[in-house]
């Protein structure tokens, strides 16, 4: 076999690689988006998620929230840091909730407690 004739068999092997370890959105309810209020907990800078940890108030005392974002690259992309939130901030998050009601969902977006947007929300594709 001629080196060039094995590249098209490696990069479909890569191809079908990086996909496999990729999970659905499926567990997100997108139809939905719920509102959170709260101190951040922690700020999770990793791959291949960021994770933002939300203590929301209720009636019945404190839940604690995971928000699952993007990459590092795609939130870099969006103005995100890894000092964009810390420990104690105090931040409204919007969240495609989890289907099953546990406290967890997609993020949508997030602002601080002046009302500011906290990086760039996707914009909707123009076409």
């Amino acid at each position: 076999m001629k080196p060039r004739q094995g590249l098209p068999a490696a990069l479909a092997l890569l191809i079908a690689a990086s996909a496999w370890g990729h999970h659905s959105g499926a567990m997100f309810d997108a139809q939905k988006t719920v509102t959170l209020q709260g101190s951040v907990k922690a700020f999770q800078w990793s791959n291949p998620h960021c994770w933002i940890q939300l203590l929301v108030p209720t009636v019945t005392g404190t839940v604690e929230w995971s928000v699952e974002m993007g990459s590092t690259t795609e939130l870099y992309r969006s103005g995100w840091r890894p000092g964009t939130l810390k420990a104690g901030d105090q931040v409204t998050v919007v969240i495609h909730p989890v289907r099953d009601q546990s406290p967890g969902g997609a993020f949508v977006s997030a602002a601080g407690p002046d009302g500011k947007s906290l990086g760039t929300p996707k914009q909707a594709d123009a076409s």
